[in-house]
């Protein structure tokens, strides 16, 4: 069967050969954001992936199906006309997906939220299935392009971009809560200005030890972000020290 439009410009045909297309298209993007995702040994890999694209592109199969039933086949038999928005399946797609997103944003220790990159990801896979329903395989190719540069080649990027920043977030963990002076003096000592401190516990060896996590902005002179966790961890009071980088 082939549509229509007003001007009489045939749009892609709605049979068994396009949806085949459809769904591996789907499947094919899924399977490429996934595997990304997977071999990080993220909570949502390949399977989620492919499962999340190809599911919502079977909701917007689904909604041209109905569509062209209620137009065509059904409306033909007698049955009273019936209105019909092809648009609301893709949208409980786009509702749907944010409990799914929501589920993968957990609260790790030290004040940091991990998840968003997975939950986003899941996002953009959904769409990805949408567009591979609606037979927007254009826009699917762009999609994957643009994903797999983000999620995967990007990162190295980031994480040096990060490291070149003058603000910085340090994780350390001391024998005796009084040693927390002798850190921050360290930390001023390297012309460190810190604008935020948080006292935690942290428990190692079935034992709990004082920690903080603090928020600090390096001076325009300031060493690298590895010279300053060096000079810290040199401390005799200082069990540990690590940069926390989202």
């Amino acid at each position: 069967m082939i549509a229509y439009t007003e001007r009489g410009q045939t749009v892609k045909p709605f049979s068994f050969a396009t949806v085949l297309i459809r769904l591996l298209a789907a499947f094919f993007a899924g399977g490429v954001l996934g595997y990304g995702r997977s071999r990080k040994k993220r909570a949502a890999g390949l399977r989620t992936y492919i499962l999340t694209a190809t599911g919502a592109c079977m909701a917007i199969l689904l909604s041209q199906y109905e569509y062209q039933m209620l137009t065509n086949v059904w409306y033909t038999a007698g049955l009273p006309d019936i209105k019909f928005d092809a648009s609301r399946y893709g949208a409980q797609v786009i509702t749907g997906i944010g409990f799914l997103g929501a589920g993968t944003i957990i609260a790790a220790g030290h004040q940091q939220v991990s998840g968003l990159t997975t939950a986003t990801g899941l996002f953009a896979c959904a769409c990805v299935g949408i567009a591979a329903g609606a037979g927007f395989l254009q826009c699917v190719i762009g999609v994957i392009v643009i994903s797999v540069l983000v999620l995967d080649c990007s990162y190295p990027l980031e994480y040096n971009f990060k490291r070149r920043l003058r603000n910085m977030n340090v994780f350390v963990t001391f024998d005796n809560a009084q040693d927390i002076s002798e850190v921050t003096e360290l930390l001023e000592f390297h012309g460190a200005h810190i604008f935020e401190l948080d006292m935690e516990e942290t428990e190692e060896n079935g034992r709990m030890y004082p920690s903080a996590v603090m928020s600090i902005r390096l001076s325009k002179e300031h060493p690298s972000h590895s010279n300053l966790l060096s000079s810290v961890a040199e401390l005799s009071c200082v069990r540990s020290v690590q940069e926390l980088i989202s």
